[in-house]
């Protein structure tokens, strides 16, 4: 018997979204909405800390400003074939905020402004990144409408961190470039296990970060080579940082022995920001041939503590 198929069919965004600002925009900034173009961007995370955002009390208003769980990033959006004046916006709002991570959704992009975005990916700062997406709507005979993300430019992240190795290779000191390696290799032994945890991308410094799940928190791995020192931490650096860490504090026991580890619970009293960290002693890093039982370490250790503070702190105020 002949199997009967169905037929994948293209909506006009206005179907769904009458109007930019007051449907599609609130859309968007739904939790799982957001979620859902984080996967497609490839970020670990993508927060909404205000819609309509006013710039400086003047007359410009970012639409969406997100969190990736380290910095922060504004979308811009389109229902309609991008123009020149969206193009200057972008600009304009991410210097404006100080965004590291530019989003501009349209349909569909003219082909000067795929190029413009490719131009500033290559020739801007390695911290700051431009995205196009194209969004779309598709539909399965009478199934609900399926919204669709298409990411069309991204930084070439290949690009960027050759470039980064190479500065440190040439300006940096043996540590940095010491540093970098030790990070390269730990996101590449995460990435080639497939694990849940979102790092950041390696850099010439002490800390590797790694998103947690909300805005100020962050989970680092760090290295310390004047202590021979090892470290996994919680790094609060919310709002209300006193506040979130006695809240985390209180529950101290039945953290701990959901680790099966104890932590150093550092309050930082003279610092806006708190510690909580795990330490392993006396771990030379110059002698390479011991970064593979180091890697072992950061991850035991990583996938722990993101197990059971990404919750943890979700149900914090």
């Amino acid at each position: 018997m002949k199997k009967v198929l169905s037929k994948l069919e293209k909506i006009p965004l206005r179907e769904a979204w009458k109007n930019e600002a007051s449907d599609f925009t609130p859309w968007l900034a739904e939790a799982e909405n957001l979620t859902m173009l984080a996967d497609a961007l490839g970020l670990a995370e993508l927060e909404c800390i205000e819609r309509e955002h006013r710039l400086d009390e003047g007359e410009f208003r970012i639409d969406i400003l997100c969190s990736d769980g380290n910095d922060q990033v504004i979308i811009e959006n389109q229902l309609e074939k991008t123009n020149h004046n969206h193009l200057g916006q972008i600009i304009t709002y991410a210097a404006g905020v100080g965004a590291k991570k530019v989003v501009w959704i349209a349909k569909p992009f003219r082909p000067e402004h795929i190029a413009a975005l490719e131009f500033l990916n290559q020739s801007t700062t390695d911290e700051l990144n431009f995205f196009a997406v194209q969004i779309e709507l598709w539909r399965i005979g009478d199934s609900p409408l399926a919204p669709k993300f298409e990411v069309v430019v991204k930084p070439n992240e290949w690009t960027k961190a050759r470039r980064e190795q190479t500065r440190a290779a040439v300006a940096s000191s043996p540590a940095k470039q010491r540093q970098l390696k030790l990070w390269t290799q730990l996101v590449d032994t995460i990435k080639r296990q497939s694990l849940s945890l979102r790092p950041s991308a390696p850099r010439p410094q002490h800390w590797l970060n790694f998103s947690i799940g909300r805005s100020g928190f962050k989970l680092a791995a760090t290295a310390n080579h004047r202590d021979n020192r090892l470290g996994v931490e919680l790094y609060i650096s919310h709002a209300d940082s006193k506040e979130q860490f006695n809240g985390l504090l209180n529950q101290k026991n039945a953290i701990e022995e959901k680790l099966g580890f104890a932590l150093d619970w550092q309050e930082l009293p003279d610092a806006h920001a708190c510690r909580i960290a795990v330490w392993k002693q006396q771990c030379p890093l110059e002698d390479e041939s011991l970064w593979g039982g180091y890697t072992n370490w950061f991850i035991d250790h990583l996938v722990k503590m993101n197990a059971v503070f990404r919750p943890t702190i979700q149900n914090l105020p």
